[in-house]
């Protein structure tokens, strides 16, 4: 465990803390109607922080019912798409503002290292949001000239209520990755954030209102999935649900839309992403950073994690060496540190479920060349694991784990890279290394996946903070939030025929 002069700062200001986890409705908290309530635990200790409410169908027909009132009756839908990002823009200033509370917050609740959740609230999440305040005014239709001076035009109108599930691993983006776009297309919100980590999302909302939001847009309902999650799903005033978590909840939610109203739904669900690469790569040391980075990214606790490395087999031993020495000095502690890059995972729920991949991947014949450890107690925390001699049928290779761990897999030919690319339910990102643009052009079709990465060698360019729109594949999910067509998704089409003199 990690320790030193950089842990004292923090853990002061964690203990100052006031907590108040309870539903932000119509601009204000308010208590919940629920009397049942349930520990809100640090998983760097497994103490418990607070308690927050299970929710009730009560709470989010309250909140329902202020976003409707909201959108009705213009205060957010009617504004001109300049004001709404004017406001979205100071709502990111003043994210960056506050980013120490937020990110303490962040830590305290998930394990996030505090240097990870400061990153998130300084930049992460605010730039996010300034790309959708960005589109604000560019989400325009199309107009088509008819027969005798008539005129055929397409627009597009904010959806109505929305309705937002998010998941723990990144609480304060994965708010603003809902909020972002959906506000700026003029909709109206409510927001059920994970009850691991509910705390940023609801400082959001403050915040959101001291930079102008009206009151009644953004609404945000703490609590359980089954008390909580399952009424918005079910609820028929609510026009669209966007949700972000894993694939069986995903299908759930499915099932529930149908039986209620036949919301819009907007999935991004689990992932199994693959790194590819061939044998023309020269910089093996620049593939095993990434690498590493990727599958240790957030303690693997991405979706988009690249937890799969397939390796030509001229190179596997090399590049596999150079990610073992990369991965071996790997430690694990206090996210309060600033010196951690790795904390805990998000719960011991969530360690138990990373414990049993681990297990059933050694009973089904993969070799562990490196075993992390995990605690049984005092904090749920769990070393990296490095999986060899991984086969495309065993457990490891084909669900998501959601934490430390890497599998292995080694090919001859660009058939089989393809086929072990492709070979899970999942289709969110992919990354492939070569330096054969032949090569290059054939992956970037044949990888299913709704984000790939064609990389040849060195780091990255810095991110130019624009983003392009991309849909998740096969059972990854469906609907693009990123860039334009993440206000698309949020919005519906009209077309609108005008004839006659």
């Amino acid at each position: 465990m990690n320790s030193g002069s950089q842990l004292k700062p923090w853990a002061s200001v964690a203990a100052k803390i006031r907590w108040n986890i309870q539903p932000f409705i119509d601009g204000k908290y308010r208590p919940s109607t629920s009397r049942e309530h349930v520990d809100n635990v640090n998983p760097a200790t497994e103490t418990v922080l607070c308690q927050l409410p299970l929710g009730s169908a009560a709470d989010i027909d309250a909140a329902v019912e202020a976003a409707r009132r909201a959108f009705e009756d213009g205060r957010w839908s009617q504004l001109s798409a300049l004001k709404r990002a004017d406001i979205l823009i100071r709502l990111a200033d003043l994210i960056v503002k506050h980013k120490a509370e937020i990110a303490i917050l962040d830590t305290l609740e998930m394990g996030k290292p505090i240097t990870a959740s400061l990153y998130d609230a300084a930049h992460f999440g605010p730039e996010l949001l300034k790309s959708w305040a960005g589109f604000a005014d560019k989400l325009v239709g199309e107009a088509a000239p008819l027969i005798g001076g008539a005129m055929a035009t397409s627009v597009y109108e904010p959806r109505g209520v929305v309705a937002a599930i998010t998941p723990w691993n990144f609480p304060l983006v994965n708010a603003v990755f809902k909020l972002g776009p959906a506000l700026a297309a003029g909709n109206t919100m409510v927001i059920k954030p994970s009850e691991l980590s509910p705390s940023s999302a609801l400082k959001v909302a403050e915040l959101a209102l001291e930079a102008g939001l009206p009151e009644g847009v953004l609404n945000i309902v703490p609590g359980l999935g089954s008390s909580v999650g399952e009424v918005l799903a079910l609820h028929k005033a609510v026009d669209m649900l966007s949700f972000t978590g894993s694939t069986g909840t995903g299908r759930k939610i499915m099932e529930m839309s149908g039986r209620s109203n036949g919301k819009s739904l907007l999935l991004e669900l689990g992932g199994k992403s693959p790194q590819v690469v061939f044998s023309d790569i020269e910089d093996l040391d620049a593939v095993a950073d990434a690498v590493v980075q990727s599958f240790l990214w957030n303690s693997g606790q991405v979706c988009t994690a690249h937890t799969r490395l397939v390796v030509h087999e001229s190179i596997k031993d090399q590049l596999l060496d150079k990610v073992l020495t990369r991965t071996r000095p790997k430690r694990t502690g206090d996210p309060l540190d600033e010196k951690t890059t790795l904390g805990p995972l998000a719960s011991s729920v969530q360690r138990d479920r990373v414990r049993s991949y681990i297990e059933r991947g050694i009973a089904e014949g993969a070799h562990a060349i490196l075993k992390g450890t995990i605690r049984d107690s005092g904090g749920c925390y769990v070393s990296p694991t490095v999986f060899d001699h991984v086969d495309p049928w065993m457990t490891i290779a084909r669900e998501e784990i959601f934490g430390p761990v890497l599998c292995v897999q080694r090919f001859k030919t660009d058939e089989e890279a393809i086929a072990l690319a492709n070979g899970t339910d999942y289709g969110l990102a992919a990354t492939a290394w070569t330096r054969d643009l032949s090569r290059a052009k054939c992956l970037a079709h044949a990888l299913k996946a709704g984000y790939v990465s064609i990389r040849t060698a060195g780091t990255e360019r810095p991110d130019s903070g624009f983003m392009l729109s991309h849909e998740a594949q096969k059972g990854s999910g469906f609907g693009a939030e990123s860039g334009i067509r993440g206000l698309q998704s949020y919005s519906t089409l009209k077309c609108v025929n005008i004839t006659g003199a």
